[in-house]
């Protein structure tokens, strides 16, 4: 397989984990969205992230979830920490885990951070139940 077809497989395998963990509309959004500046982006974050890094198999989707989830928090990425509690859904990761990631969170990057993330968590869970309760 050529480093060419290589990328290929990895950008259709990125976009399936991509859609898998943070749903169609959210993927389908970001497509929309992009424009010739960050396209090349999409692609890199596409491949890399989705199909190279979300696509191992050492982890399940959960843990990976978690990781992420700790780590987003850790350094402060608010609107990613948002997206990220709202995959879960997808993930299998649930609100016991994402406050255990948040425990972790304090302790070795800050109870600033953590507080920051457990006030984003509770938005999100918020904004989740409600579009629960409205179907």
């Amino acid at each position: 397989m050529d480093e060419v077809s290589g990328d290929a497989a990895r950008y259709r395998t990125g976009l399936a984990v991509r859609r898998s963990v943070l749903g169609d509309r959210h993927v389908e959004r970001a497509e929309v969205a992009a424009t010739d500046f960050d396209q090349p982006f999409q692609e890199l974050i596409t491949e890399a992230a989705w199909g190279t890094v979300w696509a191992r198999p050492g982890l399940t989707r959960r843990e990976r979830s978690i990781v992420t989830l700790a780590l987003l928090a850790a350094l402060g990425h608010d609107e990613e920490v948002a997206m990220h509690v709202r995959a879960t859904v997808n993930t299998g990761a649930s609100r016991d885990d994402i406050c255990e990631a948040f425990l972790h969170v304090a302790i070795y990057a800050g109870v600033p951070a953590a507080n920051r993330a457990f006030k984003i968590a509770k938005d999100v869970f918020s904004e989740m139940d409600g579009s629960q309760n409205d179907r």
